[in-house]
């Protein structure tokens, strides 16, 4: 292999690791802002979150591993993120606001992956399957 090639596979791999490290820093940012207040600092969600409140609604479930985020593909929780709950549970209620107006696509997924960075690798590895990686 040619030092020009190598040269470049090795500022291409600095550049890969700084962006997705940037990434990653830019989706705990977001989620520090955005999503902590209700699914907590340690992405371990609110007390009871399986038991409905007295308006029918559950409380936000847990991020971590515990919870069922991982059973979701990537397109859903993109578009739970940004559209809603109700875009793929039509007349589902919740008090989780649709972040599109305020999050482009990238922002969401980069949330997304900040947290998919927490879980064990059976739950990494099931979600990936899920979203056909």
């Amino acid at each position: 292999m040619s030092a020009p090639v190598i040269l470049a596979a090795g500022l291409f791999a600095l550049w890969s690791n700084s962006a997705v490290a940037q990434d990653f820093d830019e989706g705990k940012s977001i989620y520090d802002v955005r999503c902590a207040s209700c699914h907590g600092e340690k992405l371990e969600g609110q007390p009871n979150w399986m038991e409905r409140l007295p308006d029918g609604r559950l409380p936000a479930p847990p991020h971590d591993a515990t919870g069922h985020t991982w059973h979701h593909s990537d397109g859903q929780l993109l578009r739970i993120i940004r559209d809603g709950l109700a875009s793929i549970a039509p007349g589902y209620e919740t008090d989780m606001p649709a972040f599109g107006q305020v999050l482009d696509d990238r922002q969401i997924m980069a949330v997304l992956d900040y947290i998919k960075s927490t879980w064990p690798e059976r739950e990494r590895s099931l979600q990936k399957l899920r979203s056909g990686k």
